[in-house]
C-alpha cells in the first residue's frame, strides 16, 4: 500500500547480496520488456483446465520430475550450451496439461528476466513457452571490466537520492547476467539495506552494467499493502493453547503466527499470548502491546488463507502448505503495511499518533498476495509489471474482502477504505474509476509505465472491474459505483468469481516478470480460452473489457 503522511526518517543503509524478489519500485528508469509470446491452448476450452488443487507431495514430485529433466528440457526449447533451467514452481490443470515455471541461469549465474514458462499438453507435447528475451543468452565475457566497488558506490549513490543520509557496504555486489532490458549483459547487483525515507525498510536492487560501469536498472524489493477487531467487528480466530495461556498461533492454517514489534524495526517480534483467548477490545489504543492490531492482522490472515484455498485450491502463499506470519506495531507512527519475502511475513504500522493501525481486511488481502505474485509471475515492481503487480494485490485484497462476507466490512471495490489514510473518509482507490482518487489512470496509453506503480495500476483495476461487473452506473453492497469506457461502449460484467479465476490462472501459468498491460491482455485471453473457450461469453468479454481501457 502507498502511505500518504510519509513520515521522513532516515538511517544508515547497508549493502547486501540477494535473489531478486520480485519487487520493484518505480524510479523512473523504464523497463524495455519484451512482448510476452504468450501460450495460447489449443482446444475449445472447458473448465478441465482449471488448475488441480495439488497436494504437497505431488505437487514436490511435479517439481522433482521436472527438476531432473531440464536439460532435456533446455535442449528442446533451443538454449545454449552454457544455460541451465532451475524450476521454480508446476501448476497442473485438471485436463492434464502442465505448466513448468523455471528460472535460468548462464555460465553458472543467474539470469535476471530470463524467466519463462513451459506448457506441455497431457500427452506429454509441446504447447508453447512463454518467455521475456531470446530463446538462448549469448555473452562475449564472463569477467568483469570494472571492479566491485565501481557497482557498490553507485548502489550506495543510488540509495542516497533516496533518502538516506549515510551508508556502508556489507559484502561485494554479485555478478549476473541482466537479460530484462533487451540485449543480454554481465552485470553486477547491489542489494542496499536500511530503511526507506518514510521508515519502511529497503531492499534497493541496482543493477550495474559490467563491462562499462552504466547503472541499467534499480527496483525495491520490498512491496508496499474470538478477536474484537477494530474493522472487522467480532471474528472467531484460530489460535492455540501452550500451558495456561493460549497463543495468536493458527496450526490450522500452516502455522501461522501474529507477533509483537513493540515498535522495533526488525526481527520476528515476539508471539501474542493470551490467558482468556478473547484478543482486542473493538477499538485501538497507542499501546505497544495493544491486541486490537493483532486480533485484526491474524483475521486478515486467516480469511486470504482460506480464500486462496476455497477459490483457487491454492495451499497458502508458497503453495506448499506452510503460512508465512504477521508483525504489528512496527515502528512509530508508521503510515504503511509491507509484505517482504526475505522473512516471508506481513508487517503492519500504527499509522498517525500509533492509533490507526493498517490491518483492514483488504489490506491484508492486498499485502499477502504481493507474496502469491512474487512466488508466480514475479511481476517487477515497476513500469506496467509493476502496476501489473499492484493491481493484482488490489485484485485479490478484494476478492479476499467479498469472500469474508463480514456484516461490519463489506465486500466492495474500493481498496483501504477503512484506514482512513487521507484523513477525510476517502479510500485509497477505486476500482470502477481509479481516477477519482485524483491521480490514477483509467486508461492505458503510451507513458502510464512512467506513473508509480499504484497510480498505473489503475488499468488493470479498470479492467478487472469491468469485466467482473460491466460499465455504466449499480450500487453493490450499499456502495454506487458508475465505470466509464475510453471507447463509450457497454460492457456486461461475467462476475466477480469467473473474473477472479480468469486473473489468477493468467498470474500463475502465463505472465512472467516482465509482462506489460499488452502481454496481460495475451496472457488473460488464454486463461479465459482454456477455461471457457475461444468462442464463450467470457473470453469475449475478456477482450471486450481491455479495449473498454484502450489495450488492444
Amino acid at each position: 500500500m502507498s502511505p500518504v503522511h510519509a513520515r521522513k526518517k532516515r538511517t544508515k543503509l547497508v549493502i547486501a547480496t540477494a535473489v531478486v524478489a520480485g519487487a520493484l519500485i518505480t524510479t523512473g528508469v523504464a523497463l524495455n520488456a519484451n512482448a510476452d509470446t504468450a501460450h495460447e491452448p489449443t482446444g475449445a476450452g472447458s473448465p478441465s483446465a482449471a488448475p488441480l488443487t495439488l497436494s504437497a507431495g505431488a505437487r514436490s514430485t511435479l517439481i522433482q520430475q521436472a527438476q531432473a529433466g531440464t536439460d532435456d528440457t533446455a535442449r528442446r526449447i533451443g538454449l545454449g550450451a552454457q544455460e541451465k533451467l532451475v524450476v521454480k514452481d508446476v501448476v497442473k490443470d485438471a485436463d492434464g496439461t502442465v505448466h513448468t515455471r523455471y528460472e535460468r541461469t548462464y555460465g553458472g549465474l543467474p539470469v535476471l528476466g530470463g524467466d519463462l514458462i513451459v506448457h506441455t499438453a497431457p500427452s506429454g507435447k509441446s504447447e508453447g513457452v512463454t518467455r521475456n528475451t531470446e530463446a538462448a543468452i549469448k555473452v562475449a565475457s564472463l569477467t568483469p571490466k570494472i571492479a566491485t566497488a565501481k557497482a557498490a558506490t553507485q548502489a550506495l549513490t543510488a540509495a542516497r537520492a533516496a533518502g538516506s543520509e549515510s551508508t556502508s557496504a556489507d559484502t561485494a555486489p554479485r555478478k549476473v547476467i541482466w537479460a530484462a532490458g533487451g540485449k543480454p549483459v554481465l552485470a553486477y547487483e547491489t542489494v542496499v539495506g536500511g530503511l526507506q525515507d518514510d521508515g519502511t525498510p529497503n531492499q534497493l536492487h541496482v543493477i550495474t552494467d559490467a563491462a562499462t560501469g552504466k547503472k541499467l536498472y534499480e527496483h525495491q524489493a520490498i512491496e508496499t499493502g474470538t478477536g474484537k477487531t477494530r474493522y472487522s467487528g467480532t471474528v472467531s480466530l484460530s489460535t492455540t493453547k501452550s500451558g495456561t495461556k493460549y497463543q495468536l498461533k493458527d496450526t490450522s492454517r500452516g502455522g501461522h503466527q501474529t507477533t509483537n514489534l513493540a515498535r522495533k524495526e526488525s526481527g520476528k517480534g515476539t508471539l501474542f499470548t493470551d490467558a482468556d483467548n478473547v484478543w482486542g477490545t473493538g477499538r485501538s489504543s497507542s499501546s505497544s502491546k495493544d491486541q486490537t492490531a493483532a486480533a485484526d492482522a491474524a483475521y486478515g490472515a486467516q480469511v486470504t488463507w482460506d480464500f486462496y484455498k476455497k477459490t483457487f485450491g491454492r495451499n497458502g502463499i508458497k503453495n506448499n502448505g506452510k503460512a508465512a506470519y504477521s508483525r504489528v506495531h512496527f515502528s512509530t507512527n508508521y503510515v504503511n503495511a509491507f509484505w517482504d519475502d526475505d522473512c516471508f511475513c506481513m508487517t503492519y504500522g500504527d499509522g498517525e499518533g500509533n492509533t490507526h493501525p493498517l490491518t483492514a481486511l483488504d489490506v491484508a488481502g492486498h499485502e499477502m498476495s504481493h507474496g502469491v505474485t512474487s512466488n508466480t509471475a514475479g511481476l517487477e515492481y515497476s513500469g506496467e509489471s509493476g502496476g501489473l503487480n499492484e493491481a493484482t494485490s488490489d485484485i485479490f485484497g478484494t476478492g479476499v474482502e467479498f469472500f469474508a462476507k463480514n456484516t461490519t466490512d463489506k465486500g466492495d471495490y474500493l481498496i483501504g477504505e477503512k484506514i482512513d489514510i487521507n484523513g477525510d473518509g476517502t479510500p485509497l482507490r477505486y476500482m470502477d474509476k481509479p481516477s477519482k482518487d485524483g491521480a490514477s489512470a483509467d486508461y492505458w496509453s503510451s507513458t502510464v509505465g512512467n506513473k508509480d506503480v499504484h497510480l498505473s495500476s489503475g488499468v488493470a483495476n479498470h479492467f478487472f472491474y469491468l469485466l467482473s461487473e460491466g460499465s455504466g452506473a449499480k450500487t453493490i453492497n450499499g456502495v454506487k459505483y458508475n465505470s466509464p469506457t475510453v471507447n463509450g461502449s457497454k460492457v456486461t460484467g461475467i462476475g466477480r468469481a469467473k473474473a477472479l479465476k480468469i486473473w489468477y490462472k493468467a498470474l500463475t501459468e502465463y505472465m512472467t516478470s516482465t509482462t506489460n498491460y499488452k502481454g496481460a491482455r495475451k496472457a488473460t485471453l488464454s486463461a479465459a480460452k482454456g477455461l471457457y473457450g475461444s468462442t464463450s461469453t467470457e473470453y469475449k468479454t475478456v477482450a471486450a473489457a481491455w479495449a473498454a481501457v484502450n489495450v488492444k
